[in-house]
């Protein structure tokens, strides 16, 4: 980055940083111009808010690597202690060794702490594609060590400001629905669900449970909620996560009749709705051959 810094962060930054083309860049100079860096002298960002990289993914990008060489330039910091660091594109430098270089392309910047990481979130948000924790954990970081307003979170990352709090409140679930949504046992939806249970801390886990045990679906989650924000009753709230399913649609093409499921926090009911006193008769008979008036 140029020494004069009046201009700097992503106002004008992810674009100028990472260009599209980079012939303008070549012609830059000094410390704008693309250099071969020694991947031996490079390190990763310990801010970087992506930590798992798949293996078969950096595999492919080798491959291609090997084929056509890194078609992009990294983009990374000059510490003159310890070498390069890595503010965007891990995934490539990865790659590059995999593929066997020795060097690798990058634009060299001298960025404060602030700027290494929203260019990471950028890049990886939008290029990557984070885990929701990774993104909650990022936007954290922006907000709370850098003092961040999630209105200017969300203006960097180009998402609605309601988008940016909500994905930041998961780093406040419990570490037992942490790792649910880690190993992909629950969604995103599910977990905002049980956040919204913050003030029944104990029905958390019960919630959690549900999910996982009879599968419910986001809507269910949210009904369970709302039944328990509303009398403090599993039981209760339970019967409000009523649903249908493969199986009761079958059911409902045996009996004639609507057949739902209602999953409580332990076990549930099956409702087979009929319309009078005679379709009652009828539906008796159907299932046990007795006839109610006897």
């Amino acid at each position: 980055m140029s020494a004069n810094k009046t201009n700097r962060g992503l106002g004008r930054g992810f674009d100028y940083l990472m260009p599209q083309g980079v012939d303008s860049v070549l012609y830059k100079q000094g410390e704008n111009r693309i250099q071969k860096l020694f991947i031996k002298d490079i390190r990763p960002n310990p801010n970087q808010p992506r930590k798992e990289f798949k293996a078969e993914l950096l595999e492919e990008l080798a491959s291609s690597i090997k084929l056509h060489g890194v078609l992009q330039p990294i983009l990374v910091s000059d510490s003159s202690d310890s070498g390069y660091i890595i503010i965007a594109g891990e995934r490539r430098w990865r790659a590059s060794q995999i593929a066997g270089l020795d060097t690798i392309p990058a634009l060299v910047r001298t960025m404060e702490d602030l700027e290494q990481l929203e260019v990471s979130i950028v890049e990886n948000i939008q290029r990557v594609d984070l885990s929701p924790l990774e993104q909650a954990m990022s936007i954290h970081r922006l907000h709370e060590i850098f003092g961040l307003s999630y209105e200017a979170i969300a203006r960097k990352l180009n998402k609605a400001e309601s988008t940016v709090n909500n994905t930041a409140r998961l780093i406040k679930l419990p570490d037992t629905a942490k790792q649910a949504l880690s190993e992909g046992s629950i969604s995103e939806g599910h977990a905002r669900a049980i956040l919204s249970l913050d003030k029944y801390p104990e029905f958390q886990e019960t919630l959690l449970g549900s999910i996982i045990k009879n599968g419910w679906s986001v809507r269910q989650a949210e009904q369970f909620a709302v039944g328990i924000k509303k009398d403090s009753s599993a039981k209760k709230a339970g019967r409000n996560a009523q649903s249908t399913n493969p199986s009761t649609e079958r059911l409902s093409k045996v009996f004639g009749r609507k057949v739902t499921v209602r999953n409580m926090a332990k076990g549930g009911r099956l409702v087979i709705e009929f319309t009078s006193d005679d379709d009652f008769d009828s539906l008796v008979e159907l299932l046990g051959g007795v006839n109610s008036k006897n």
